[in-house]
């Protein structure tokens, strides 16, 4: 007859989860979501020797303009785009109506909603909370980052392509408000009788001048430019509206055109074949 000791009459104490019992590990955060979000971050850090002083200088010129440091604020918190906000600063101290202003912002935005298009593909299975978080802190630098990163790396799960978005979009946000920020501050050391008026256009055609990248970009700000000269002596800034709007109408001609002659091409290379 076998004796047995303490150690026999205990029970066995749990291993813990081991390798063959997935369903009972633990839940760990995965490194793969770090390293997407720190492959964001880190390639949006050079867009930070651009954003700093325009956002520095979007303060001093909208308190230039007569906005106080909440109002000023208010913009970069709200509207969060670098190039309607110039643009309705410009308006603002031209005196142009609210609607004039709200219109002409929302026509320098539109492309906020094919860069949404464009992404939906790639993120419309994320979390509605992800998505929206996106769609407020989206900016040109980390829709191009993105589009990017997503079109030579597919084989990125959805989390990862949030997690790289997460990562890149308050480095590029946070900047412009804290900035704006020190630029307002500054604005209102500065004397009322210095020139600053000339900034804001400047800005706002540095600002515009990267994103004409095809030739129907360039149709369309040719054709607003110049409708924007003739049509100056319009009241109430109402020549901006119009020449946008013509703008808009000959870029979506040009690419049309453009589409057509490509199918053309097409058909023609295809008959020969």
């Amino acid at each position: 007859m076998s004796r047995s000791g303490p150690a026999d009459r205990m029970p066995a104490k749990d291993s813990g989860p081991t390798a063959a019992d997935p369903a009972a590990a633990p839940r760990r955060r995965n490194p793969s979501l770090r390293r997407a979000a720190l492959a964001g971050a880190l390639n949006s850090l050079p867009f930070l020797l651009v954003l700093v002083p325009f956002a520095m200088l979007f303060g001093v010129v909208a308190t230039a303009a007569g906005l106080d440091i909440r109002q000023v604020m208010g913009f970069s918190v709200l509207v969060l785009a670098g190039a309607s906000q110039f643009s309705a600063v410009q308006l603002m101290s031209e005196h142009a109506p609210v609607i004039v202003v709200l219109l002409s912002s929302l026509a320098i935005n539109l492309r906020m909603a094919m860069y949404s298009a464009s992404l939906t593909p790639w993120l419309g299975r994320a979390p509605g909370w992800q998505r929206a978080a996106i769609a407020y802190l989206l900016v040109d630098q980390t829709y191009g980052l993105g589009m990017q990163k997503f079109e030579r790396d597919p084989q990125m799960t959805v989390a990862e392509r949030m997690a790289y978005l997460l990562g890149a979009s308050p480095l590029l946000c946070l900047p412009w408000m804290v900035f704006t920020w020190v630029g307002a501050t500054a604005g209102q050391m500065i004397p009322a009788d210095w020139p600053l008026d000339f900034a804001v256009p400047i800005t706002f055609l540095a600002l515009i001048a990267p994103m004409l990248r095809t030739m129907a970009h360039v149709a369309a700000a040719g054709v607003s430019v110049i409708a924007a000269l003739v049509l100056s002596g319009l009241p109430s800034g109402t020549g901006v509206l119009v020449a946008g709007s013509l703008g808009m109408v000959a870029g979506a001609w040009v690419e049309g055109w453009q589409a057509r002659r490509a199918a053309a091409r097409q058909l023609a290379k295809e008959s020969r074949g």
